[in-house]
């Protein structure tokens, strides 16, 4: 029995306190999902993403990424990397990809999956991947901020690393739709009504520049919409001529008032079907 009310109140919050958290088995598989609540990183099997070689009209930010992780994987500097531009133009099926392609050579390249939602608990993240003896790519797929949004502050442990330092087996890549990772209108909107403009939005935009590497993806002209078509249709073996093709990519795309990517797979996908072939 416990006498001392500091004895019987330390009991008690310990007794309150999460237990620690196992040490996670990075063997399980080669990518894997942050959750919180409980805090775990759980295992993925099966990645979904297209290989890398179909990915078309993305040649220098393949070419710049692919090296980056090569360097990482290798156990040399590497930077953090803002893949940002326009919608479906390949950003996150990049990362995925590359991924893949640098794992086949380099087996203790891992991927962990971060959601924004979930930057609060980086740092706790963060202390489950330091010091093992894999490489990790941090993934946050479609990062933005808005007016008092304070989550970008979580991120700057990952960035700058604070005390301690980002750890060295572990490297960010991220994707947004904004190259300063918020809307230019607020940008615009704090500057036009703070004392001191400047300092107003310094502090959020300047995160976007401790990403060493700035990746841009524009939205891509129809020789590349069309020549992304073919290169599925011949990967996957769909047969359909050149002028069936454009007619009905040209048609598909003016539907949906835009062409990108993730257009193009959208239009592959149904052709496929209707086709009866697999993509799977």
């Amino acid at each position: 029995m416990i006498d001392d009310p500091l004895d019987r109140i330390a009991a008690a919050l310990e007794r309150m306190a999460p237990a620690p958290l196992p040490t996670p088995d990075f063997d399980a598989a080669a990518a894997f999902v942050w959750h919180t609540g409980p805090d775990r990183l759980e295992p993925v099997e099966d990645v979904s993403r297209v290989p890398l070689n179909l990915l078309i009209g993305v040649d220098r930010s393949r070419d710049t990424l692919l090296a980056n992780t090569r360097q990482f994987a290798a156990g040399l500097p590497a930077n953090n990397a803002l893949l940002w531009g326009a919608r479906g133009m390949g950003k996150s099926s990049l990362v995925k990809a590359i991924h893949a392609d640098v794992h086949a050579s380099h087996e203790a390249l891992r991927m962990v999956e971060l959601q924004r939602e979930d930057l609060p608990s980086v740092g706790r993240l963060l202390n489950l991947l330091r010091g093992a003896s894999q490489r990790f790519i941090l993934f946050c797929d479609d990062l933005s901020f808005g007016h008092d949004d304070a989550h970008y502050k979580s991120l700057k442990a990952v960035l700058d690393g604070g005390i301690e330092g980002r750890p060295d087996n572990v490297v960010l890549y991220a994707t947004s739709n904004r190259r300063h990772l918020m809307p230019r209108d607020m940008i615009e909107n704090e500057r036009g009504s703070a004392i001191n403009p400047a300092e107003a939005v310094e502090e959020k935009v300047s995160l976007s520049d401790r990403f060493g590497l700035w990746l841009g993806f524009h939205a891509c002209d129809q020789d590349q919409y069309l020549a992304m078509i073919r290169g599925y249709c011949d990967a996957y073996g769909v047969e359909i001529d050149d002028e069936t093709l454009r007619a009905e990519a040209v048609e598909w795309q003016a539907t949906r008032g835009s062409r990108s990517g993730r257009v193009a797979w959208q239009y592959f996908t149904d052709l496929a079907g209707r086709k009866g072939v697999q993509v799977a």
